[in-house]
């Protein structure tokens, strides 16, 4: 591999590289003072789980805030959780769990797909990335999730936003501001988040063999129902794309599943005197269209979900990934326009679509996002593959808002030593 590869490529670190592990955020804040004063570009990390996306970076030191690991403040009665920026998610969870709370938005579980095996990574990469789990359209983003927070700008200047509960929120919330900066405005080192009760029971409705345009027709109506379902997700059966590895059986060996084929999945939480209720009524709406449908209880509904969340049908791929946030009137006219690489499947009700491409070129990365931009949606590269190990444009955004996003830096990083380029060149 050349020098030139090597810069480009997504794992790539000089064998020089150093890492510097603050204990505190003062320590923190002194570390970035020092590089502000010197100019020198540096790369903020969590513990890394989702260091994959966005462009690479060259930086002269990587600045890990892992030791910023605690559970600073939780009172259940107030849900609300304060936590260091490094503290584990999945530490946040178990904490929760006794208290029957959890993080509504769903944090992803990345390391599935980069490593194969899990890691939820950090409570600060979570919110620096912003991407939610299957329950976004009902509960909203991660950034409706995230009641207050501390940080460092480019400075070295701690800085700090919003309140512990959602009625102490005043003024201009830089909390939705800071949520998918990827590290390029503020160092985070403390977040509060907003918990909420878990449900009592869940239960997933799966209809079988559906085709797109049915399928179409079943998300829209589950989504707009009375019946305030929490998941609506499409696994189509194909097509079947050689060097594709997504398996939908294969994933989702489930016991309640005993058919084979495409699967829609609706997902219904809450007390289960009101999940029975829901359930009669979706399976007499679906009844009517005569589909095959299977019931997941509540043990085989958390696993399936927990699967869809962590993008596990990914796991073994080598491929590359990328998402597609859109409207949901829109993704089935875009998935006729799909090349014969692509293998995907929706969430959100339709309004996000997961992509796996075999030998995706940079020109078919381009072809496919202009046509997201034409029906009103952004692309994000996810994961790069070894075929096509960088691409120029990792997210969407308008030359409008790069001027917006280039003055906001400007106003927290001034040098542009934050995660420079991380998203955006220039940025």
């Amino acid at each position: 591999m050349s020098i030139e590869e090597k810069q480009n490529f997504q794992t790539f670190q000089d064998s020089n590289f150093l890492i510097e592990r603050p204990q505190n955020e003062r320590e923190a804040s002194n570390l970035i003072k020092k590089f502000y004063k010197s100019g020198l570009p540096i790369e903020i990390v969590g513990l890394g789980s989702k260091k994959g996306i966005g462009k690479s970076l060259q930086c002269s030191k990587t600045l890990s805030f892992e030791k910023l690991n605690e559970i600073i403040e939780y009172f259940p009665e107030e849900l609300y959780i304060k936590v260091g920026s490094g503290t584990p998610i999945k530490t946040i969870e178990e904490e929760l769990k006794k208290n029957n709370q959890q993080l509504a938005f769903e944090p992803i579980d990345f390391g599935y797909l980069f490593h194969g095996k899990s890691n939820s990574g950090s409570a600060g990469g979570q919110v620096s990335c912003n991407i939610s789990g299957p329950r976004r359209f009902k509960v909203g983003s991660i950034r409706d999730h995230v009641l207050g927070f501390r940080g460092i700008n480019g400075k070295g200047e701690i800085i700090k936003s919003g309140g512990n509960v959602v009625k102490n929120v005043t003024g201009y919330d830089l909390s939705k501001l800071i949520c998918g900066s990827y590290g390029t405005l503020v160092a985070l080192t403390e977040i509060t988040f907003k918990v909420l009760p878990q449900s009592e029971e869940s239960r997933t409705l799966v209809i079988h063999n559906q085709k797109l345009e049915a399928a179409n027709s079943t998300l829209s109506e589950a989504v707009t129902s009375s019946n305030d379902i929490s998941g609506a997700s499409f696994f189509p059966a194909g097509p079947k794309v050689k060097g594709c590895t997504m398996d939908i059986e294969k994933t989702f060996k489930l016991n309640d599943l005993k058919q084979e084929g495409s699967l829609t999945a609706i997902r219904v939480e809450g007390s289960k005197s009101s999940i029975d209720q829901r359930i009669k009524n979706l399976e007499k709406e679906l009844n009517n269209q005569k589909f095959n449908i299977s019931i997941l209880d509540f043990y085989q509904s958390e696993i399936f979900w927990s699967k869809v969340k962590n993008l596990e049908i990914f796991s073994t791929s080598k491929n590359s990934i990328f998402r597609i946030v859109i409207p949901p009137s829109e993704w089935i006219q875009l998935i006729y326009q799909f090349s014969n690489k692509f293998r995907y499947f929706l969430d959100w009700g339709g309004s996000l679509i997961w992509v796996e491409a075999f030998e995706l070129s940079e020109e078919m990365f381009e072809s496919i996002r202009k046509k997201v931009i034409n029906h009103g949606g952004y692309i994000t590269m996810i994961k790069n593959s070894e075929y096509l190990p960088y691409v120029e444009e990792v997210f969407t955004i308008s030359r409008e808002r790069f001027n917006i996003s280039q003055n906001i830096k400007k106003s927290f990083d001034p040098k542009r030593i934050l995660n420079p380029g991380k998203m955006y060149t220039g940025i």
